[in-house]
């Protein structure tokens, strides 16, 4: 991999990310931007003690742009966009519309009040995009591209993670409209925490209480408990397993693990990196044909959500590196929508057996 580092117009930095040297990567972002102030806050919910980030300037954010504007393809003559260079093989950079930015602490002030306490959503947030064609796909990439993405995410995961505020990274691409997903580009994001989000908590809590009655590490045990069984196998490789979990919340929903327990993407080796990028497309497209598109009409593109869980910088050593990837569609035209009881509850009720899942997504021919 071969990364070069340069700024946008506003001071933002980018990152282009080459399969080898000898690209030269040198177009300036000719743009008349200003730097934008971040007002990002992060409140602490005092009932159930989560963090809330209120980042009311991203009401501003681009929204939909015909394909012709789109702010993620490479620029072109009379269409400057964020990524200056007229092509790429994999770029990130600094959200111009951050949820967390680092220079949120000259903005807002923090205060501790009883029942209100407020800190500066400081952090960072970063585009991820994986191709310049603006209507592909990650599943349309080859493995050599994929492998290029996730030298990009382990590369981002070392340095956010070294920022004095970060204490958790979490990379993850939203993929559809029907996810919420404003820019039809293919593209992902990072987010470099300045707190531990709660789900992470839980787990670690999980993890911690289950070697205190077992002596064992959950994930460990859970992975194994997994491949002995295999009636919620997906696909096998020799360095990872992908299953539907026994506990799924979404109608279509698959764990990958890597068979040794890391606690980040900067821990895998070369032949677990090496094997991930066939396993992990070979899923990708299968959901892409969990609901074939009518005869005559453009390929279906599965809706999705896909996110690595890494550990927290500080403490989470029971954790264990994972992608989690489901769908929010439950049948052809229908979708899994959270309403009364997992909105307002958090208690997931689902459409689909897990066991039924499994044994649809295996028998898929990803093609």
């Amino acid at each position: 991999m071969h990364k070069t580092a340069t700024k946008l117009a506003d001071g933002r930095a980018l990152f282009y990310y080459d399969r080898g040297p000898g690209t030269l990567r040198d177009a300036l972002d000719e743009r008349p931007l200003e730097p934008a102030a971040s007002l990002s806050e992060t409140r602490l919910d005092p009932v159930l003690g989560e963090w809330v980030t209120v980042a009311a300037h991203r009401q501003q954010r681009t929204y939909h742009p015909p394909a012709g504007e789109c702010p993620l393809c490479p620029s072109r003559e009379g269409r400057l966009s964020e990524v200056p260079a007229g092509d790429y093989q994999v770029v990130v950079f600094e959200n111009r519309f951050p949820s967390l930015a680092p220079d949120s602490a000259a903005h807002v002030t923090a205060h501790d009040e009883p029942l209100r306490t407020l800190r500066p959503g400081t952090g960072r947030c970063e585009v991820v995009c994986f191709a310049p064609d603006h209507d592909a796909s990650f599943a349309d990439l080859d493995e050599a591209k994929a492998r290029l993405v996730l030298d990009a995410w382990t590369d981002r995961t070392a340095e956010l993670s070294a920022l004095p505020d970060v204490q958790q990274v979490y990379c993850f691409e939203n993929r559809g409209e029907e996810i919420g997903v404003t820019l039809a580009h293919p593209h992902g994001q990072i987010y470099a925490f300045p707190f531990v989000p709660s789900r992470t908590t839980r787990m670690i809590t999980r993890a911690e209480a289950h070697r205190a009655s077992t002596g064992r590490n959950l994930f460990e045990d859970l992975v194994a408990a997994e491949r002995a069984a295999p009636e919620r196998l997906v696909l096998q490789g020799e360095h990872w397993t992908a299953f539907v979990p026994f506990a799924a919340r979404w109608p279509y929903e698959v764990h990958l693990y890597p068979h040794r327990r890391v606690r980040d993407l900067t821990a895998l080796d070369e032949a677990e990196r090496a094997e991930f990028p066939r396993l992990y497309l070979d899923l990708l497209r299968r959901f892409d044909r969990l609901f074939p598109a009518p005869a005559g009409s453009a390929p279906n593109r599965t809706p999705y959500i896909s996110a690595w869980h890494q550990a927290p910088k500080d403490g989470g050593d029971e954790l264990a590196l994972h992608l989690e990837l489901f769908t929010i569609r439950r049948a052809p035209g229908k979708l899994k929508y959270l309403a009364g009881v997992e909105s307002g509850l958090d208690a997931f009720v689902t459409d689909v057996n897990p066991e039924a899942a499994a044994e649809r997504l295996r028998g898929i021919v990803p093609g």
